[in-house]
C-alpha cells in the first residue's frame, strides 16, 4: 500500500516521534509501515492495539498510534494518542522498551483508570527496540494470557512453605522460579520492589520473562544451566529504566529451581555519578583559575617592562614567578581525575616553570630525587609548589655570585611515616642568625609550612651551601 502523508495516523505519529524521540528517519519509517500493516490486518479483532515509543522528554512511554477493536467498541472514550503511559500504571510498556523482551498478560491501569490486560511486543529495527506494539483487553476478558493464570506447580509443598518463611526474612530481593520458569516464591522485599516498578498484580505465578530486569530469557538461562554438570550461577549488572541492579542467578540442578537475588544499587550508582560530575566541575574550575592567573601574569609583565626602577622590576618578576607557580599547579590539577597528585609530578611542574622563568639567566642545574609512591592532596599541591618555588627563587637570588655555576638538589621521601622534602644548594651559604625573619620569602615559607601543612621547617647553612627541609603528616584522604 502506498504511504500517504495525508493519512492522519501517519502524520500524528511522525510529529510525535519528531517532537519527543531521538528516532532516526529509518526508524520512524519502520513504525509507519507497522501502522499501515495493522490498518490492513485482521489481527487482534477484539482488542485495542497501540504503538508506544520512549518519550525522551518525560522519560515515560508515549502513545503514538491507536487502532480500535474491529468487532466491538473500544475500551477508551477519548483519544489517548499523545499521552504518556506511566511506569506506575503500565510497567510492562517501559519494561519491554528497556529490555526488548515480550511482556505477556500483565495487569495494568489505562489512562482512563480502567483495569486492563496487556500483551506487549517490541518493534525492532537492526536489533534496536524502536517502539512496542501493545494489545489491550479488559482485565476480565477470557482467552487473554493474564498474570492471574497461575501454573499448578505454584501450589506450595510444606518444604516450600518453610523455605518461604526463611526467604521472607532476607533483606535482599529474592525470587525462586520452578523448572518451567514460573515464580513460586518471592519475599516481601521483592514484592515491594516490583510494586515500585509499577506491577499492579500479584507476581507469584508470573512467568520469568515477564519479570526479568535484564535481557536474559528463561529459555536462555535454562539452556546455559543444563549444559553445566553441576549447580550453575552467574552475576550481572543491569540498568533498568532509572534504576541500577546487580542480579545473582543460581540454578539448583537437583531441585530444578532458579534462584534470583536482586540488589538495588541505584543510590550507589547515583553517588558515583555525582562524584564524577563534581570531579569534572572541579577540574574545570582549576582550568579557569589557571587562565585567570595567566591573564594577571600578562598584565604584570607589561608593568615589569615599563618599570624604571630595578627594585620594582625585581618585585614584579618575583610576583610573576609566584603567580606562574600557582597557575601551573592549577593546570596540573585540571588534568587530574583523582583528588590527589604525585609529589614527583608536582615538583617536576615547579622545576619546569622555574626553568622557564630563570633558566636563561643562571648556569644552575636542578636535580630531583623523589619517591614515586608519594602522593599529596590537591590542597597540599599548591602549598608545596609555592614553598619550593620560593626556595628556588632565594637560591637563584642569593646562593651564588654572578656568573657562578651551581647545583641544586630536591629530595622527597618518607621519613618516620611523614613526608620529607629537602631543597639544598652548594652555594656560599649564610648566617641563619642574621637573616631577616620578616623578609617576604621567609614569611611565605614559614607561614605555609606551619599553617598550611602543619609541619616543621629547618634551615641549615654554612660555607659548603644551604639545606632547607620540612616534614609534614601524610593526609588520610590519600588512598592509592
Amino acid at each position: 500500500m502506498a504511504l500517504d502523508i495525508a493519512n492522519p495516523d501517519e502524520a500524528i505519529l511522525r510529529k510525535l516521534c519528531d517532537t519527543y524521540s531521538d528516532l532516526t528517519a529509518d526508524e520512524v519509517k519502520e513504525l509507519v509501515q507497522v501502522i499501515y500493516h495493522l490498518a490492513d490486518s485482521l489481527l487482534y479483532p477484539d482488542a485495542d492495539v497501540f504503538i508506544d515509543i520512549y518519550n525522551e522528554v518525560t522519560k515515560s512511554a508515549l502513545v503514538v498510534y491507536h487502532r480500535q477493536p474491529l468487532i466491538k467498541p473500544s475500551m477508551y472514550e477519548k483519544t489517548v494518542v499523545g499521552l504518556d503511559a506511566l511506569l506506575e500504571n503500565e510497567p510492562g510498556v517501559l519494561r519491554s522498551i528497556a529490555t526488548g523482551l515480550n511482556t505477556l498478560g500483565l495487569i495494568a491501569v489505562s489512562q482512563e483508570g480502567k483495569l486492563i490486560t496487556q500483551n506487549i511486543y517490541p518493534i525492532k529495527l537492526l536489533d534496536k527496540t524502536i517502539g512496542v506494539l501493545i494489545v489491550e483487553t479488559d482485565a476480565g476478558t477470557p482467552g487473554m494470557a493474564t498474570s492471574n493464570d497461575l501454573k499448578p506447580s505454584t501450589i506450595m509443598s510444606a518444604e516450600e512453605e518453610a523455605q518461604n518463611f526463611f526467604v521472607d526474612r532476607l533483606s535482599e530481593n529474592v525470587l525462586i522460579f520452578d523448572g518451567d520458569g514460573y515464580l513460586i516464591t518471592a519475599n516481601e522485599e521483592a514484592k515491594q520492589l516490583y510494586k515500585k516498578l509499577g506491577y499492579q498484580d500479584e507476581i507469584i505465578g508470573l512467568f520469568y520473562d515477564n519479570l526479568t530486569l535484564d535481557y536474559y530469557t528463561f529459555d536462555y538461562i535454562k539452556f546455559r544451566a543444563e549444559r553445566s554438570s553441576s549447580n550453575w550461577f552467574f552475576d550481572v549488572e543491569t540498568h533498568y529504566l532509572q534504576y541500577y541492579f546487580t542480579i545473582k542467578y543460581s540454578w539448583i540442578k537437583n531441585k530444578q529451581r532458579l534462584v534470583v537475588i536482586i540488589q538495588d544499587t541505584t543510590e550507589v550508582k547515583k553517588r558515583e555519578e555525582e562524584l564524577v560530575l563534581k570531579a569534572v566541575a572541579i577540574r574545570e574550575i582549576h582550568h579557569r583559575v589557571k587562565n585567570n592567573l595567566q591573564s594577571i601574569v600578562s598584565l604584570l609583565k607589561i608593568q615589569e617592562r615599563r618599570a624604571q626602577s630595578d627594585e620594582t622590576k625585581k618585585v614584579l618578576h618575583d610576583s610573576i614567578s609566584r603567580i606562574m607557580t600557582i597557575a601551573s599547579t592549577h593546570e596540573l590539577l585540571s588534568k587530574q581525575v583523582d583528588s590527589y597528585t604525585s609529589l614527583k609530578q608536582t615538583l617536576t611542574t615547579v622545576i619546569h616553570n622555574f626553568h622557564h622563568m630563570f633558566g636563561n639567566f643562571r648556569d644552575i642545574e636542578i636535580f630531583m630525587h623523589v619517591d614515586d609512591s608519594i602522593y599529596v592532596t590537591t590542597d597540599q599541591v599548591v602549598t608545596i609548589s609555592l614553598i619550593v618555588n620560593e626556595l628556588l627563587q632565594n637560591i637563584f637570588d642569593h646562593a651564588y655570585l654572578p656568573n657562578q655555576s651551581g647545583k641544586v638538589q630536591i629530595i622527597g621521601k618518607i621519613v618516620d611515616s611523614k613526608i620529607y622534602i629537602e631543597v639544598s644548594d652548594d652555594g656560599c651559604g649564610f648566617d641563619t642568625k642574621t637573616v631577616k625573619a620578616d623578609s617576604l620569602g621567609l614569611l611565605i615559607i614559614n607561614g605555609y609550612v606551619k599553617d598550611k601543612l602543619k609541619g616543621k621547617l629547618n634551615i641549615e647553612s654554612g660555607k659548603s651551601g644551604t639545606k632547607v627541609y620540612f616534614r609534614f603528616q601524610k593526609s588520610n584522604d590519600v588512598v592509592v
